[in-house]
């Protein structure tokens, strides 16, 4: 894995892949520290493999957080971060969950206050896309500069078995057409952040057997919207997924190995919490 790792580094450089964000940096990630702050419960999509109910002092994944904070709690959690060891190596304020955060206005108002007390930190946030093409210049004008944009599928027939249902526009939708809203909007909205300067890192869950397939057409197709980095997750089975098994490590060096031509990969990911402090 480790000479993977390196291969790709060396096929793949850009400025915006090394700009002291743990989780959009490649070969330079060790010394730049973050902090999630989870003001985002709600979510507006059902995915399948998703669980957000459940907290454990040992368990590292998307969607799980000790406690959602409002926005004032958020930015006291901020300084204190600031004052704390990890201070000296805080770069990076994100909101990635435990929802999605641009369905939550606490993720709004958040941005605001961390933007304004402290202006020298990148914002990023991370989301299933759903509403992006609509909040992309709240988002512009709030000061984040990165963002990352779940995309498991290009294929109407595989998101809709990968996710339950979207609500969208005060209307619940399921089926292939809650699977088509979904789709174009992720690339809408990847083409916008792309045109409003943002940097772009694309999360894919891979699931073999359903999505592992369709992955060279996904990354190029938001490779052409303007995505800068491409990041395959391993599937965490659980939920109504729990009876599917995840990639082994070999099959995630291969997947990368054939997409690093169209994309640079991250390899680094530790699939943070949605309360993640520190380094990686």
């Amino acid at each position: 894995m480790h000479s993977c790792s390196q291969e790709l580094i060396q096929e793949n450089t850009s400025p915006r892949l090394n700009q002291g964000h743990p989780c959009f940096s490649i070969g330079k990630h060790e010394k730049a520290g973050r902090i999630h702050l989870a003001v985002a419960p709600a979510c507006n999509i059902s995915c399948n493999y998703c669980v957000r109910k459940f907290d454990c002092a040992n368990e590292s994944r998307p969607g799980v957080t000790s406690k959602v904070l409002n926005p004032e709690e958020a930015l006291k959690q901020v300084y204190d971060a600031k004052q704390s060891a990890i201070g000296k190596y805080l770069n990076v304020v994100g909101i990635a969950g435990p929802g999605d955060p641009l369905a939550n206005p606490a993720t709004y108002k958040t941005l605001a206050l961390v933007h304004e007390s402290f202006p020298e930190l990148s914002l990023c946030l991370s989301t299933n896309g759903l509403l992006l093409p609509e909040k992309i210049d709240d988002l512009v004008n709030l000061g984040v500069s990165h963002i990352t944009v779940t995309v498991n599928t290009l294929d109407e027939g595989t998101a809709s078995a990968i996710y339950g249902y979207i609500q969208w526009k005060g209307h619940s939708y399921i089926g292939f057409d809650a699977a088509r809203i979904l789709i174009e909007n992720q690339l809408r909205g990847i083409q916008l952040a792309s045109e409003a300067g943002l940097t772009i890192k694309i999360n894919t869950v891979v699931i073999p057997g359903l999505n592992d397939n369709g992955l060279e057409a996904l990354a190029r197709e938001v490779k052409q919207r303007g995505a800068h980095l491409l990041n395959l997750m391993p599937l965490i089975p659980q939920a109504k997924f729990a009876h599917r098994i995840s990639p082994s490590r070999q099959e995630l060096t291969e997947l990368r190995q054939q997409l690093v031509p169209i994309l640079p990969q991250m390899t680094h990911c530790q699939q943070c919490r949605a309360d993640a402090i520190g380094l990686l």
